[in-house]
């Protein structure tokens, strides 16, 4: 552990530049992520609309009012969860030496944002079992003190603790229940809405639950897996994959009445209730994975020395002096 942590203190920014900075249009990332959260918002149109469209067939007034709901749920299971992940606060980590003192005032004030909304939570609600109460409370001291180290030591306790217990919990429940909802289901289009829905649903908790959201570029990646799990589910739907499995049991439910078409139904749905609960729960410890990632790197990045100091600047002066006395003996020698 102390060796661990010498060797981040030995770090330099340049050091962390080299292993860790990758280069990126973060403008590209941004407007990217736009359109993959307007691909999947036009995807679940679509399925809303069949689905409306389905109902108006069969009455028209009836058809009016599933419009209505549509819209109505559209707002409360798209547009509020994507804004809500969209505007929460995240870290700056894929920084240069230019930028890293700013991304460092940034990061201390994301840091202080996560812990009060924290210890607001956790005092505002009963019973929900989010956080340790000791170390919340311990939150709660440093941000009154203003001790941004043992803030970052609660925090870090946090996330490696029952955090960590809590989104695992999470992510099961969700995957659960996209499991259940699709073995329910009949239609590819609404096994498809529902994929959208509870991975959007599950990917905002987790966002509330650490307090931050991944950065653009790694929000992109999580938001292209919901397109690619939607579309998925729906191929599932479509082309009933376990009817295959069914023909290779044989012939030995030929002679019983109705006794094919039932087995077929029930591996149907639960082959496809199993595909969209892991397709769930992938997507969870995607964001999980990212989440941390960018914690473990801010943490680092904290703890680097940005400015050059006297001695640093001492050193390169006196390298610069030798390859310069260098230079001429070289030329000399050619």
């Amino acid at each position: 552990m102390s060796k661990k942590n010498n060797n981040q203190q030995n770090m330099t920014i340049y050091d962390y530049e080299e292993k860790y900075v990758r280069r990126q249009n973060s403008r590209g990332a941004r407007i990217l992520l736009f359109v993959l959260a307007g691909l999947v918002g036009v995807f679940l149109v679509w399925c809303l609309l069949s689905i409306v469209m389905q109902v108006y067939a069969l009455n028209v007034y009836a058809g009016y009012v599933a419009a209505g709901i549509a819209a109505i749920l559209f707002v409360a299971i798209y547009i509020i969860p994507v804004v809500k992940i969209c505007r929460s606060d995240y870290f700056l980590t894929n920084v240069n030496s230019t930028h890293a003192g700013q991304a460092k005032r940034h990061n201390k004030r994301v840091r202080r944002s996560i812990a009060e909304k924290i210890v607001d939570f956790n005092a505002s609600v009963d019973g929900a079992g989010w956080y340790d109460d000791k170390i919340v409370g311990d939150m709660d001291v440093a941000l009154k003190s203003g001790d941004d180290e043992a803030l970052k030591a609660a925090l870090t306790s946090l996330y490696n603790g029952r955090i960590k217990k809590t989104a695992r919990d999470m992510i099961f429940k969700c995957s659960l229940k996209s499991a259940a909802y699709s073995a329910l289901s009949q239609s590819s289009r609404i096994d498809a809405a529902l994929v959208v829905v509870v991975n959007l649903q599950l990917v905002k908790d987790i966002v509330f639950l650490y307090g931050f959201r991944p950065s653009d570029a790694r929000l992109v990646k999580i938001f292209a897996a919901v397109v690619q799990n939607a579309l998925i589910a729906y191929g599932l739907g479509s082309v009933k994959i376990g009817n295959g499995i069914v023909k290779t049991m044989g012939d030995a439910a030929k002679g019983i009445p109705f006794l094919g078409t039932a087995i077929s139904a029930l591996v149907d749905s639960s082959i496809q209730g199993l595909a969209n609960g892991t397709m769930t729960a992938v997507i969870g410890f995607q964001t999980i994975k990212y989440l941390n990632k960018e914690y473990r790197l801010q943490n680092i990045l904290d703890g680097i020395e940005v400015a050059e100091t006297e001695q640093e600047l001492q050193e390169t002066c006196e390298e610069l002096e030798k390859e310069l006395r260098r230079a001429p003996k070289a030329r000399q020698g050619a």
